[in-house]
């Protein structure tokens, strides 16, 4: 069965800081933020020539949450593990800048799907055996929430998602997530898989001397045959068509002339 949040189970007074250890932080190179998406002329994507690639937002909450800890003397390496083309190695720099050890990059020009994402992600997590997984709640191109999930249950381990706030004590992790009803504290036994939500902290920016640092950190290049090939995936876009323009409002004098417009213009009435 795959893997479920962990249920919560009483809080003891014991929870206090935990021996050091090694956390492992997925990141992606996604189209930037602020930068308006724009179709290719045959609808077969999005244009990324020529456009500004950043850091997926979620997963630079993640690695700023690591490195945290890592700075409360619960873990003592950070590895920051990305999967994309070569210029994926300027994502993971921002990361090691912000205060990651060291990097992987899974080199490919794929767009591999979640599940194909999450069996690459076992594989690294198999080789480098941490004892934790911090990565971003989702990503802002396909907006899937999925691959967190997909890797908790191939590994078997453990998983909250949605966290707002995230402390290691001993061989668990307490973890505070946003849920419809509210925030509900879950602890779970290491190893473990974390996504990050939006207000779990605010990443910070990285320093010049950080980022000269960064420079000299090593990023081993893999290939995906490295870590058992890219299967073919289950999923084929057929068609990528911009949303439908807006149609501009009107304004109306009276709440006869509403209804009168629901009736005859839009039809709803």
């Amino acid at each position: 069965m795959p893997a479920q949040d962990a249920m919560p189970r009483p809080l003891n007074d014991s929870f206090r800081q935990t021996p050091t250890m090694k956390i492992l932080v997925p990141v992606k190179r996604v189209l930037d933020y602020n930068v308006k998406a724009r179709v290719k002329p045959d609808q077969s994507g999005v244009d990324l020539s020529n456009v500004k690639m950043a850091m997926n937002p979620f997963c630079e909450i993640a690695v700023e949450e690591a490195v945290r800890l890592k700075e409360k003397g619960a873990a003592e390496e950070v590895i920051v593990v990305s999967i994309g083309p070569t210029q994926a190695q300027e994502t993971i720099r921002t990361a090691l800048a912000m205060g990651g050890d060291r990097g992987v990059l899974i080199q490919t020009d794929a767009d591999p799907e979640p599940l194909e994402v999450a069996k690459l992600l076992k594989a690294v997590a198999d080789a480098e055996q941490p004892s934790l997984i911090v990565m971003g709640k989702q990503a802002i191109d396909g907006d899937n929430n999925a691959v967190g999930q997909m890797l908790s249950a191939l590994l078997g381990w453990p998983q909250a998602t949605f966290a707002s706030k995230v402390e290691i004590a001993g061989q668990a992790v307490r973890v505070t997530r946003e849920v419809d009803g509210g925030l509900q504290t879950l602890e779970l036994d290491l190893p473990a898989v974390v996504t990050a939500d939006l207000r779990l902290n605010e990443p910070r920016y990285a320093s010049l001397p950080n980022i000269m640092k960064a420079k000299k950190k090593t990023i081993d290049i893999k290939s995906v045959d490295d870590f058992g090939g890219l299967p073919s995936g289950h999923l084929k876009v057929t068609k990528v068509t911009e949303p439908p323009k807006r149609v501009a409002g009107v304004k109306v004098e009276s709440a006869a002339e509403l209804v009168s417009k629901l009736k005859t213009e839009a039809g709803v009435l």
